[in-house]
């Protein structure tokens, strides 16, 4: 469909830096615990005496908690504002991350996991309405790379800090953690102004209105859960697996295996950023189709590379093209998403899609078992990447949409 009205036709909003800074930096945040996680499940399992399984349960209740996060303080922020759940938000992390660390037994720990999958589940949602509701249309999906590459530059910075002071011990490191939450809070509380787009279009209604409004836009949210699974496929199909494909079938120690995801990190927070930006000249589908394109191309390197020198460049090139299109991901469900439910609808399919795609980690050691991880993950990303590149096209297409003048 034709693009939304041109930006020239929005008033500069000047408060978008500090807005998209601390959707940033609190994203970051969550991933940054969320990724110490799997760093330290050796250790926690030693110290609690548990299999590998039952750690692995720890994880697993992060991600089913985080959709309960999503939809919950997607209300909060539909109808309160973005910045005072955004603030709730962050302490609530640095709260789980303090009890992460004096967790006194494994029952403990699984609760209080629990308790931050609903706190990381609301992190998105919020955070991406504040920050896209702040920021220029021209420059919404540049933005919008910079804010999702917070997950890939927690990912980068839990396994920076786990390489360097991993011998104080998994609860010293998830003190450490917390730490940056509490001056977040004060600087949202005090540099962050709330949305002038929910200021001006928010309309107080009893409980029973906010949620008819929100049932109201059953289709669109089907078609986002359908779309954010797909995404959620191509991020932890090519993601997830990869540590175990670099010990099984290139058979390389631990520090080569951080280095090269670390690596493949920065590949992804530069992808997320230079993908964003075109999608501001070309429009959102348009962009996340021709990295998906791209990454099915780059497949045979990535899967198959004959020395480790292609082999880190295409760790880096894939995950520049995946993430690349995920950088896209804030900016265009905002743009789909009506002004009433713009935090509610958007983080509720992101994490819902999240526990749905989950499912793909097992199928690709199911089948990789079968042949080897190579060619199951090379089956897998061509055909996540196919599947993403359908619903993309099918979607609507609402660039550089005006907030807060009636979706």
């Amino acid at each position: 469909m034709p693009s939304a009205p041109n930006s020239s036709l929005e008033p500069e909003n000047t408060s978008h830096p500090p807005a998209v800074f601390a959707g940033f930096s609190s994203w970051l945040l969550d991933a940054f615990d969320f990724f110490l996680v799997t760093f330290t499940l050796t250790g926690i399992a030693k110290e609690f005496h548990k299999t590998d399984a039952e750690m692995a349960l720890v994880i697993t209740m992060t991600m089913l908690c985080r959709p309960i996060g999503g939809f919950l303080f997607g209300l909060l922020a539909d109808r309160y504002g973005r910045k005072i759940p955004l603030m709730l938000n962050v302490g609530s992390y640095a709260v789980a991350g303090i009890l992460t660390a004096m967790a006194p037994n494994y029952l403990s720990l699984l609760v209080i996991r629990a308790v931050f999958g609903v706190v990381m589940g609301g992190t998105w949602g919020v955070g991406t309405s504040l920050a896209m509701e702040g920021a220029a249309a021209a420059r919404r999906g540049l933005l919008s790379g910079v804010l999702q590459e917070g997950y890939a530059a927690g990912n980068v910075l839990a396994a920076v800090l786990y390489f360097f002071l991993h011998g104080l011990g998994w609860r010293w490191l998830f003190l450490l953690t917390s730490l940056p939450a509490i001056p977040l809070v004060f600087y949202i509380g005090f540099k962050v102004d709330e949305s002038a787009v929910w200021r001006k279009t928010a309309v107080k209604v009893a409980w029973g209105a906010q949620f008819r409004e929100i049932a109201r836009h059953w289709k669109l949210f089907a078609y986002l859960l359908a779309f954010m699974t797909m995404m959620m496929f191509a991020s932890h199909g090519t993601q997830d697996m990869y540590p175990t494909f670099l010990q099984r079938d290139w058979h390389l120690g631990a520090s080569m295996r951080a280095a090269i995801t670390a690596i493949s990190g920065v590949g992804a927070i530069l992808g997320g950023i230079v993908v964003g930006h075109y999608s501001d000249k070309k429009g959102r589908r348009r962009a996340m189709i021709a990295a998906f394109v791209l990454g099915v191309a780059l497949v045979p390197l990535w899967a198959y590379a004959p020395n480790a020198f292609l082999l880190t460049a295409g760790a880096f090139l894939m995950q520049f093209m995946v993430q690349g299109a995920w950088g896209v991901i804030p900016a265009h469900l905002a743009e789909l998403s009506p002004d009433s439910v713009r935090a509610t609808l958007p983080g509720f399919a992101y994490q819902l899609g999240g526990v749905i795609a989950s499912s793909v980690v097992y199928l690709e050691a199911l089948y990789a078992h079968r042949t080897s991880y190579a060619t199951a993950m090379a089956l897998t990303a061509v055909s996540v990447f196919v599947l993403a590149i359908v619903m993309a096209a099918v979607g609507r297409e609402r660039h550089r949409l005006e907030f807060g003048v009636g979706s």
